[in-house]
């Protein structure tokens, strides 16, 4: 598999407004850059494959390189992944 430059940086881009979401969704504020951008990255690999498991697709949302469906899978799995490490972090 082979990436090229651009799409690194949409799924950059995707991984730090995902992250920020869903960390200003529970703190109010982002997780700074870095951290909006790992827990979106990871956020959205968690939320892929959760869709994948419970078989979900979203479609009627625009494609672009960009995808809108990505960014919602995206941010679903941040979400997930703030609630996760919350209850591992309150232990």
């Amino acid at each position: 598999m082979s990436i090229d430059g651009g799409q690194l940086i949409v799924w950059l881009i995707t991984g730090a407004l995902a992250g920020y979401l869903a960390g200003w969704m529970f703190r109010g504020k982002g997780f700074g850059t870095l951290g909006n951008i790992v827990v979106g990255l990871i956020g959205a690999l968690l939320g892929g494959f959760v869709f994948d498991l419970l078989n979900i697709t979203i479609s009627g949302l625009p494609e672009f390189r960009f995808s809108l469906a990505d960014l919602v899978v995206a941010f679903i799995g941040a979400v997930l992944l703030v609630i996760i490490m919350r209850a591992l972090l309150r232990r």
